[in-house]
């Protein structure tokens, strides 16, 4: 039995320098469907032609290619995480909210890889 539940989406986080022109690349290379930029947040999202698999697109001045985070969707993060923290899994700093959006908090496995957990905030998950 799991530590925690993951439900059946999987976001993969990519950096990159203009998530704008990169979503447009996305979408005409491979008919990925954008689903919305959100400026706020340095953040793009669209959906891939695999049921449940997201590509996020994070935009960063200097992108770090090859950096690639899985990000792992649960309908509780808090408790998500306070069992992991009990299960001595290290965390990176806080909980990031985006208020009305997501709650996101990355984590590390034994090798050093970072992955995240993000529970949606908008209503519409499930």
């Amino acid at each position: 039995m799991s530590l925690v539940s993951v439900d059946h989406t999987i976001t993969i986080a990519m950096s990159v320098k203009d998530r704008h022109v990169s979503a447009n690349w996305y979408e005409t290379m491979l008919g990925f469907e954008l689903l919305h930029h959100i400026d706020e947040a340095g953040w793009s999202e669209l959906r891939t032609n695999t049921p449940g698999v997201i590509i996020g697109l994070g935009e960063h001045t200097k992108p770090a290619p090859g950096n690639c985070v899985p990000v792992f969707g649960v309908s509780d993060l808090d408790s998500s995480r306070r069992k992991m923290e009990q299960a001595q899994v290290r965390f990176d700093g806080e909980t990031d909210i985006v208020e009305g959006m997501v709650k996101t908090a990355t984590f590390y496995d034994p090798d050093g890889n970072a992955l995240m957990l993000a529970e949606d905030l908008t209503g519409t998950a499930g």
